[in-house]
């Protein structure tokens, strides 16, 4: 099955287009945090490990893990190897934090291959641990929070391999049977790379389920084990409530490579319906409207074309048949001036009018390649004399071998490069291991990950103009694949401000946005809210109804911040040494 092109939908009522800034607060927030009596081991990358994947894999791994079942539990792992749980009840009398399970002592291996160890929180009740050597645990938790401090219950603690972090987990039951799906990631050395860094990054999907023989007593085992391959570290990955599919973001492709340790055989390139000399389309620009010309199959009729337009989106196609031409303008178009007819019985011409006049599109619909772009001679004259304007008549007359190219392919660093795959959402079904649905992030920058509902897929935050957009996975909607459920305004663009950013993530609720530095600075931003006196722009000369502040925090330490994660009230801030809580909402 053909994986298909799909469009993030976004809901116009999310967004504010008169949102104008946020005001900064100095009122104080009030912090308060905790002295660790063992401090948080940070992972130093070894000489080996010099890639950017394994900087965006390990050397930006957050440590601190927040409950999404119960947000004012966060967890974390010491040098000791304890697993430790503070649960916050009243700011001003923070207890120290208790610890839940030891990790089993390390068995004899070589030790500058470890990794952080690192906590999945799959159900209420479970829990999946890497120990940073290799050893996937899991883990019966009982109810957690609420007061409870139970030590947790290993039920399962295999060798799974060369070392890993857990990037996600979930639980189900079906027939009886209860299994655990994991997701695990590796950068590995690749002997058959013999370009770029020689690194590729592993997925690794394994189930682990308690199914035996009758008679038996029932013990955990793994049944499952498939793996992807892919060459960047995922934005975000992440499992299907019930171990379903798989959803990944990525800069570059993953395809799956073995299941159960037998390769998985490629699916045969699917052939183009038109070879590149012939195209399906097409189209002409002016500063004003577009004309395109489709190829529609012999002998069609008015009542067999079936044509739809918004002003974001275009679907041509014949009764009966896929469409031939659908997808996401490039810009917005006016429908209602807009509109097609019949060319010599065998193309369509549609006539698209532009809503903003004077801007030139680069392409048609984005990310299809089908069509030709035709240039009258005025515009092909035009461009001529602007790239002659910014060619350097000097260079030609030095004594440079024109025919050699500016530098090498050895001067060039990867950041120099053109990206020969654009960013990309994918989501793979679990039967098949082919993907379904794809969206072509462009620019639409990735923010950060953050678990909304626990009884959900984590939400991603991307980056659309100026604003950063929350989408919900929705696996159980295949038409309405990824929901937009959030918006916090102007935040894409305060973010690309920030040059020390390390971490972002928002409030549950969707009441702030908060991002952080290296080092001691957090930066939050709350969604507008009512004022009590009355504001009134000068500009407009209106009365302004909502403000939206920001907030600045700098921490008393001078240790670098390892975990940040936000609940509803407040900010959770990890170093070394110390857990801060900031109260955000008062």
């Amino acid at each position: 099955m053909a994986a298909s092109n799909y469009s993030l939908k976004v809901n116009r009522d999310l967004l504010d287009p008169n949102f104008e800034s946020y005001r900064l607060s100095l009122d104080p927030i009030p912090t308060y945090s905790v002295e660790l009596d063992a401090e948080v081991e940070e992972l130093k990358l070894k000489d080996s490990q010099y890639t950017l994947e394994h900087m965006r894999a390990f050397g930006m791994f957050n440590y601190l893990h927040l409950d999404p079942w119960y947000h004012d539990t966060v967890l974390f792992v010491d040098c000791r190897g304890r697993v430790l749980s503070l649960t916050v009840t009243l700011d001003t009398a923070l207890g120290k934090p208790t610890e839940v399970y030891h990790l089993p002592a390390a068995e004899s291996g070589p030790q500058e291959d470890r990794l952080c160890a690192s906590l999945s929180l799959t159900s209420a009740t479970w829990a999946a641990l890497s120990d940073g050597g290799g050893r996937l645990i899991l883990l019966r938790t009982g109810k957690r929070g609420e007061g409870a401090h139970m030590k947790w219950d290993p039920l399962f603690l295999e060798d799974v391999g060369e070392p890993f972090t857990v990037l996600h987990s979930v639980s189900h039951v079906h027939a009886g049977v209860h299994a655990v799906e994991v997701l695990l990631l590796r950068v590995q050395k690749d002997p058959q790379e013999s370009t770029g860094s020689g690194y590729s990054v592993t997925l690794e999907w394994i189930t682990v389920s308690n199914a035996s023989g009758a008679g038996e007593e029932k013990k955990y085992a793994v049944r499952k084990r498939r793996s992807l391959r892919g060459k960047s570290v995922p934005h975000y990955a992440a499992l299907e409530p019930r171990g379903r599919g798989l959803m990944v973001a990525s800069e570059k492709p993953f395809v799956f490579t073995q299941v159960d340790g037998r390769p998985v055989e490629q699916p045969e390139p699917e052939p183009m319906e038109v070879e590149a000399t012939d195209p399906l389309y097409f189209w002409q620009q002016t500063s004003e409207d577009i004309t395109v010309c489709v190829r529609m199959p012999e002998g069609f009729t008015s009542d067999d074309v079936l044509f739809q337009l918004t002003a974001d989106r275009l679907s041509v196609g014949v009764r009966g048949f896929p469409p031939i031409l659908e997808g996401q303008l490039y810009a917005s178009v006016d429908p209602e001036a807009s509109a097609w007819i019949i060319k010599n019985d065998k193309s369509l011409e549609l006539s698209l009018q532009k809503l903003s006049e004077g801007s030139m599109w680069s392409e048609l619909v984005m990310g299809n390649k089908k069509g030709e772009l035709v240039m009258s001679d005025e515009q092909a004259a035009l461009i001529h004399d602007r790239l002659t304007h910014l060619t350097s008549e000097d260079l030609q007359s030095g004594n440079l071998d024109r025919d050699q190219p500016p530098c090498t392919s050895q001067e060039l660093e990867d950041c120099d490069g053109f990206p020969e795959d654009s960013s990309s959402l994918t989501h793979f079904d679990g039967d098949s291991l082919r993907p379904t649905q794809v969206v072509n992030l462009g620019s639409h920058q990735y923010l950060f990950t953050v678990q909304v509902d626990p009884s959900e897929m984590p939400c991603l935050c991307l980056r659309h103009d100026v604003d950063a957009l929350l989408w919900q996975p929705r696996p159980d909607r295949p038409e309405d694949l990824w929901e937009h459920v959030a918006t916090f305004n102007a935040l894409g663009y305060v973010q690309a401000s920030k040059r020390d950013k390390k971490f972002a993530t928002c409030a549950p609720n969707f009441s702030y946005a908060a991002l952080c530095e290296c080092l001691r600075r957090t930066f939050i931003y709350c969604q507008p809210s009512p004022v009590d006196t009355v504001l009134v722009n000068r500009k407009q000369a209106r009365q302004v109804g909502q403000v939206a502040k920001q907030q600045v925090a700098s921490l008393d330490s001078d240790k670098s911040i390892l975990g940040f994660r936000a609940s509803n009230e407040r900010l959770f801030v990890l170093t070394s040494t110390h857990l801060f809580v900031l109260k955000v909402n008062n």
